[in-house]
């Protein structure tokens, strides 16, 4: 065999590509399905093995496949951070009754019927101001699944709500990295191409919340039969949010700093590191926290006994170690999807897929489920993003179709699906951050994807439009900005 020094592989056969891809996604199956245990950290540490030995059978050298791998986890090294901060930044801001406070007021002002539909619109409020899914769902979302919990709504309902409005504001923000990133690997204008995701944007917002309207009640009903016993549970945390925690507006104070500083464009991860220092301040005001209070805090997450077992269940979270779980799936995830593109074999499986495609309608729709699979297999959502929007673009071209189609494509397929996959970054970083993790046997917490209506609808309503030509710009269409490249945002987190 024949080593290679340069950067450049030419992509293996693709009988010889997929056969990574095809084992890991079997040992994780099996694992889940069959082994009824969902840790699916070493499934994909033996998919990043399988994946090295195809790469040393093309003539590449372990520093090869090893450079893929780091440079995938260098490019991920800020989510990771931002996922360590917001966990330092929950046990903080739970101290400091700043959760509490939101949760309390929450109970008060939203009406349960209409908590869900209330949830996707605020979330998509706040992620839209400060183009960033991930802080508002670490926010904003915890807060409202606190909420969710006092109206006896199972979490995985409230999380739906949550990541449908939180990545959707986060798609159409120009704020937003992913928004930006999107533009950028087409060579479309940021603006013309948060126009265009118009037509799928606005009808899967109001399909989704016409159902949360809806669902909302049956919801309610499912989750008490007895209107006396969801008010008595409602007073009774309520009560102990009282009694516990100085509730008012120092303890909103945070909050809205790093809403506020996100609004700004200040980069998340000092952002949400000065509302925990922030939260931490409160807290020793408030109750006269020691240092040492405050770190065992930020490390193990806050504790507290209120002699409710609900209330302590609600309250005791937070911390570095609570996000050990998802730090180290993303990295797995993030390895295994580095060698497959260091590899070449992600590559040679789209060139496959640009092969079979003929015309406009298989175009878009191999554009947008290219991006679907990218992000299940490789557990990133920039490489979902900038692979097919770099090997898909001559396509439209020689077609005559915008780029503007393609740039839709890949977010929805992209930014949108990343939160709906438990070991993807998005998927990952929602399940750890509002309590999620499955526990073995019991995966009703997954139900949260399915639940995020408006994540799939929006490229499900893509693919039609691919099928039926609708809303599918041609090059003569574009407006004369829509040809000029943006650079991606300066924040490299969502």
């Amino acid at each position: 065999m024949t080593k290679k020094n340069s950067d450049y592989t030419a992509p293996p056969p693709l009988g010889l590509a997929v056969v990574p891809i095809i084992l890991t996604i079997g040992l994780l199956a099996t694992q889940i399905f069959y082994y009824d245990d969902f840790t699916p950290h070493i499934a994909l540490a033996i998919g990043f093995a399988i994946t090295a030995l195809v790469g040393w059978y093309q003539g590449l050298r372990w520093q090869d496949i090893e450079s893929g791998a780091f440079r995938v986890l260098h490019v991920a090294m800020p989510s990771i951070a931002t996922l360590i901060v917001v966990g330092m930044l929950v046990s903080t801001w739970i101290a400091s009754g700043t959760v509490p406070t939101l949760i309390y007021y929450g109970l008060v002002l939203i009406e349960p019927e209409w908590f869900l539909a209330a949830t996707m619109l605020l979330c998509s409020l706040v992620s839209l101001s400060i183009g960033s899914s991930w802080t508002t769902v670490g926010t904003v979302g915890l807060a409202l699944v606190g909420i969710g919990f006092a109206f006896g709504i199972p979490a995985y309902w409230t999380a739906g709500a949550v990541v449908s409005g939180a990545f959707f504001g986060d798609k159409i923000s120009p704020l937003s990295d992913t928004t930006n990133l999107a533009a950028a690997v087409t060579e479309t204008n940021v603006f013309a191409h948060i126009r265009n995701m118009m037509p799928t944007t606005i009808p899967a917002m109001l399909i989704a919340l016409t159902l949360y309207s809806i669902l909302g009640g049956v919801v309610m009903g499912d989750a008490t039969s007895d209107a006396q016993q969801q008010l008595q549970q409602i007073i009774a945390i309520q009560s102990g949010m009282e009694s516990h925690f100085l509730l008012g507006l120092l303890p909103l104070l945070p909050l809205l700093v790093v809403m506020l500083l996100a609004f700004y464009k200040i980069a998340p991860i000092p952002a949400l590191f000065i509302g925990f220092v922030l939260g931490a301040g409160v807290a020793v005001h408030n109750y006269d926290y020691n240092l040492n209070d405050i770190l065992t805090f930020a490390h193990s997450g806050y504790k507290i006994e209120t002699g409710s077992a609900a209330l302590d269940n609600l309250l005791n979270r937070g911390g570095v170690t609570s996000m050990t779980w998802v730090i180290t799936l993303m990295m797995f995830a993030l390895a295994f999807g580095g060698a497959l593109e260091r590899t070449g074999c992600l590559e040679s499986v789209v060139n496959a897929v640009m092969k079979s495609t003929r015309g406009f309608k298989g175009l878009q729709t191999n554009a947008i489920l290219t991006s679907v699979a990218t992000n299940a297999v490789s557990g990133d959502v920039y490489l979902s993003i900038a692979l097919p929007g770099r090997m898909f673009g001559p396509q439209y071209d020689k077609l005559g179709y915008s780029r503007l189609n393609l740039s839709r494509a890949i977010e929805e397929g992209g930014t949108l699906v990343s939160p709906l996959i438990p070991w993807n970054a998005g998927g990952a970083f929602v399940m750890g951050t509002l309590g999620l993790i499955v526990a073995p046997g019991d995966y009703s917490a997954l139900l949260y994807a399915p639940l995020a209506f408006a994540c799939w609808l929006s490229p499900a309503i893509g693919i039609l439009y691919a099928q039926t030509g609708w809303f599918s710009k041609r090059v003569e269409q574009e407006a004369p900005a829509s040809t000029e490249p943006v650079s991606p945002a300066s924040s490299s987190t969502h």
